[in-house]
């Protein structure tokens, strides 16, 4: 699916709603529950202008998180990788711990697995994700923690990857301690490894 223009005025006002509509559904009926007959008396627009620009759910959820991916990241600084790692897990653990927010990111995650057009959006997502966060490994290069060359996206992996393996392949419950664990082991890896 082709970039939304971003409209000014009017128009900027119904994408708003509409977005903040599309995500108040995902957070109370997930992306199987989303209707945009729904959407649309939630936003106080008509369901024509909805399926106009944005056809369907799967339209709606690529622009949600086209929206999502412009808002910044609280990206850890407490000046080890150790500490910036461990945050940052516990910052996705919390965020997918939350009942609106980790309900949103779930409906996101499952959009994804059912259609091309949210499969796009949530890996620009993602990448986005991966670009902000690569401030902490280039945090780690500087201090000399790691080596010049080290592959920043390979360390961001190695630390979120267990926690959605948790929570998207075997649907556990996410502890502050796996979190913590998953960390130490990107951090052990990324300088014994990755950093050789």
């Amino acid at each position: 699916m082709e970039p939304q223009r971003r409209p000014g005025g009017r128009s900027a006002r119904v994408r708003e709603a509409v977005l903040d509509a599309t995500t108040t559904e995902l957070a109370e009926h997930g992306y199987q529950g989303l209707n945009v007959d729904a959407v649309a008396q939630r936003a106080g627009v008509h369901k024509t202008t909805v399926y106009r620009r944005w056809r369907g759910p799967e339209g709606l959820v690529a622009d949600a998180l086209a929206r999502a991916a412009e808002q910044p990241w609280p990206i850890p600084d407490t000046g080890t990788l150790t500490g910036d790692l461990r945050a940052l897990t516990e910052l996705v653990r919390q965020g997918f711990a939350d009942p609106e927010a980790g309900s949103v990111a779930t409906a996101f995650v499952a959009a994804g697995m059912q259609h091309p057009d949210a499969a796009d959006a949530l890996r620009g997502f993602y990448a986005a994700r991966h670009d902000e966060a690569a401030a902490i490994v280039a945090r780690a290069v500087a201090r000399g923690e790691l080596a010049p060359d080290v592959d920043a996206d390979e360390i961001i992996r190695l630390a979120i990857a267990p926690l959605f393996h948790r929570l998207f392949i075997t649907h556990e419950r996410l502890t502050a301690e796996q979190a913590r664990r998953a960390a130490d082991v990107a951090a052990t890896l990324a300088t014994t490894v990755l950093s050789t």
